[in-house]
């Protein structure tokens, strides 16, 4: 039996504090909120009790911020996809950001399993002042059990509207794309973290956001399967292939925690639940 699970989380400022309030429909919660920074930043950590999404299973977030709340929203393990029938797997992440919040959007992994039928959907809304760092990666199979991604696809459709907008469509079966040179070239995990803002950046905060990043690929063991990027000038996107999720996440980790520095003057504060 299928279901359709919702959270809906909000960010405000009260007494000084970054406070978050919530609710839920179905298998889906936020454990406590923790300030390992200080009352500035709110860490909160999403639990999907099933661990895992079938056809027919829909799984719809909502995150707003207003004011100059700043939250951080993670996950305790990867989001798994699993076989189908024949319907999707849908999961819906909307983000809305106003004023001047900051929302950090680091999720763990999204596993498309051997047969998914799978769709992820990211939509980030910001207001002029509001800024936004957030990260998505995809692993395709289990190559490490030997367990292949050869039937079934991923939708994957991230969107900040009238800034960017990217659809695409992996299908198993398509060699030249999973397999090619101009596609994934063979790899398993694709991987992008981007930087976003409400308005436009000045030019000298853009290029020393993109140095930043460029010198941690240039000492990374995947340096020639990345890049950055600006596509425009609200924008900053850093892309990695990988053949699997650990170098990949190591790499989005490390340009996290040099653009957190640079464009916000925050030291790293990585959240307690990647360790365990």
């Amino acid at each position: 039996m299928s279901w359709h699970a919702q959270l809906g989380m909000d960010y405000q400022v009260e007494a000084a504090r970054t406070v978050a309030r919530h609710r839920h429909t179905g298998p889906l919660r936020v454990l406590q909120s923790l300030y390992p920074e200080g009352d500035a930043v709110c860490h909160n950590v999403l639990v999907h009790p099933p661990g895992g999404l079938v056809g027919g299973d829909t799984l719809d977030i909502s995150v707003t911020a207003s004011g100059a709340a700043h939250g951080l929203v993670t996950t305790p393990g990867a989001t798994r996809f699993y076989r189908s029938r024949g319907e999707p797997a849908v999961q819906r992440t909307r983000i809305t950001l106003q004023d001047k919040a900051r929302l950090e959007w680091l999720p763990l992994e999204a596993i498309a399993y051997n047969a998914c039928q799978a769709e992820n959907h990211l939509s980030v809304s910001l207001g002029p002042e509001a800024e936004f760092i957030g990260w998505d990666l995809t692993a395709f199979g289990l190559p490490g059990a030997d367990l292949p991604f050869s039937e079934g696809h991923f939708l994957q459709h991230i969107e900040v509207p009238g800034v960017w907008l990217e659809r695409g469509l992996l299908q198993a079966h398509d060699s030249r794309l999973m397999d090619g040179a101009l596609g994934l070239a063979g790899q398993r995990c694709m991987a992008s973290l981007f930087f976003v803002s409400g308005s436009k950046m000045a030019r000298e905060r853009r290029e020393a956001g993109l140095e930043l990043a460029r010198q941690v690929i240039a000492s990374h063991p995947l340096q020639h399967t990345a890049g950055v990027t600006c596509p425009n000038e609200q924008m900053m996107v850093l892309r990695v292939l990988a053949p699997l999720v650990e170098p990949a996440a190591d790499l989005l980790r490390q340009v996290w925690q040099a653009w957190r520095q640079h464009f916000w003057q925050l030291s790293a504060s990585v959240p307690r639940i990647w360790s365990t």
